[in-house]
């Protein structure tokens, strides 16, 4: 499966913005989907993720309450809507798939999309 994020840029703290994330292949539907960032001079960590059925969803603490992650999978999309953006939210942002764990809590990719790049400004 090849992935493609889409929707970063730059937001006022405070503010919201929805990332996109396409997906090619017939079996999206049956993956697990997430995404990561990468902070400047950080390690890549886990933001959330959401169930093949889009029924379950699975966040990092740091996000909970202000990120939703949702899926189409009539479309091949998946999403991320941040809300209340930080600061410390500044991040290349990465789709990612797990296509053998099959659990959110589990979530461990093994197909990864290029970054977008969120700024959020103080």
């Amino acid at each position: 499966v090849q992935l493609q994020a889409s929707g970063g840029g730059l937001v006022q703290a405070g503010g919201s913005l929805r990332l996109s994330c396409a997906a090619s292949g017939r079996t999206f539907s049956s993956y697990v989907m997430g995404w990561f960032r990468q902070a400047p001079g950080k390690e890549r960590e886990f933001v959330g993720a959401i169930s093949w059925s889009g029924g379950s969803t699975y966040y990092a603490d740091s996000v909970k309450g202000r990120f939703t992650i949702s899926r189409d999978n009539a479309k091949n999309m998946v999403y991320l809507q941040m809300n209340s953006l930080k600061p410390e939210d500044t991040a290349v942002y990465y789709c990612a798939a797990d296509s053998l764990i099959g659990t959110v809590a589990g979530f461990t990719p093994d197909y990864w999309g290029k970054g977008t790049l969120v700024t959020v400004s103080s």
